[in-house]
């Protein structure tokens, strides 16, 4: 047996059944069909057309907007029989006819991705004239026809959408926001992925300056505005927080000072009678260096190593945990508070509106 030879020979008319009518070289001769014969049945006016190389529809005329996103995967995918010949059974009853596409080694990203998030600011799958595809940056792949090929050190984990692999939002968002110099296109992007509950700030900014595209105008505008965003959003949860979950209500938004002496620095929420404080932590460097980052930590760690040793408790709280366990962090910060009864007391400082 030799590459060339069929892998289960089976009549032509078996492909009639197939879900999906994508099929590359190797998943046709796993069918029974020489790279000779789908050659002429790609022929003009045959029954199938080439679509991109080595991927085949098995009909004439344009491809549904499924067909394609699955088209410009197999294309992207480095062994497409190791995914089940991509949801095409071996034989015919093999995991039934809706059997889970997998495609390991590449994923939709870019509009195309935010398109089937549902992003409304991302144009619909049918118009969008290329479709990007996440590869691994040793792939040997160049783009052509619709699929658009973006390499990575490091592929994401992919998102399962509609049975496809999707980059995350923020990888997706970042490798849309590469090809867009429409400020006003990138700003509703960004601010929807934060308002629809996609993602969070840091997470998109990190993205976006590990794509390096903090040095355009445009981008650096909306992210100010994507961050002004996420703020807002996540002292709205936090005011949620403690309303929902029986919490006493705290001063808003203070800044603590020592009487006669410095600002030890602004809070969130504070609780004067237990000497307990919340703090969010919206950390997002904005430079794409690690130092950035570990610089923004220090002064997190520095003003809270300062309060705690004035005997405040600090509770830091990230965005996401508001999102994602509101109830778990409010039992975080009524733990606290019950505590204080037990502890000495603090020293005493000034609280002012900030």
């Amino acid at each position: 047996m030799n590459h060339n030879t069929p892998l289960s020979p089976r009549p032509l008319r078996h492909l009639s059944q197939v879900q999906r009518r994508v099929l590359t070289t190797a998943q046709l001769r796993a069918h029974g069909v020489t790279a000779a014969e789908a050659a002429e049945h790609a022929r003009p006016g045959g029954p199938w057309q080439q679509f991109l190389p080595g991927v085949y529809l098995l009909h004439q005329g344009p491809p549904t907007s499924e067909e394609r996103l699955h088209a410009v995967l197999l294309y992207a995918t480095r062994s497409p029989l190791t995914a089940t010949a991509a949801g095409v059974p071996s034989q015919p009853d093999a995991n039934g006819p809706h059997a889970p596409l997998r495609y390991p080694d590449a994923m939709i990203t870019g509009l195309a991705a935010l398109s089937l998030y549902g992003f409304s600011g991302a144009p619909t799958l049918p118009s969008l004239e290329k479709i990007d595809v996440l590869v691994s940056r040793p792939r040997r792949l160049r783009s052509t026809g619709c699929a658009r090929v973006i390499r990575t050190p490091l592929l994401p984990a992919a998102q399962s959408v509609t049975g496809l692999p999707v980059a995350p939002v923020p990888r997706a968002l970042a490798d849309a926001v590469d090809r867009l110099p429409d400020a006003g296109a990138v700003r509703r992007l960004l601010t929807e992925a934060v308002r629809g509950g996609h993602c969070e700030p840091a997470a998109v900014v990190r993205e976006l300056n590990q794509a390096r595209l903090l040095s355009r105008p445009h981008v650096v505008d909306a992210v100010d505005s994507l961050l002004a965003e996420g703020r807002a959003i996540a002292e709205d949860r936090l005011y949620r927080m403690v309303r929902e979950y029986g919490l006493p209500d705290p001063v808003w938004n203070v800044d603590l000072r020592l009487p006669g002496g410095p600002c030890l620095g602004g809070l969130d929420a504070y609780w004067p009678e237990q000497a307990v404080a919340v703090e969010l932590d919206t950390r997002a460097p904005r430079q794409g260096h690690r130092q950035d980052e570990d610089a923004l930590w220090s002064e997190y760690a520095r003003k809270r190593e300062h309060l705690e040793r004035l005997g405040i408790t600090v509770v830091h709280i990230t965005p996401r945990k508001l999102r994602d366990a509101p109830e778990q962090q409010a039992t975080v910060v009524r733990t606290a508070l019950m505590a204080s009864a037990d502890r000495e007391p603090a020293a005493y400082v000034m609280v002012l509106p900030r």
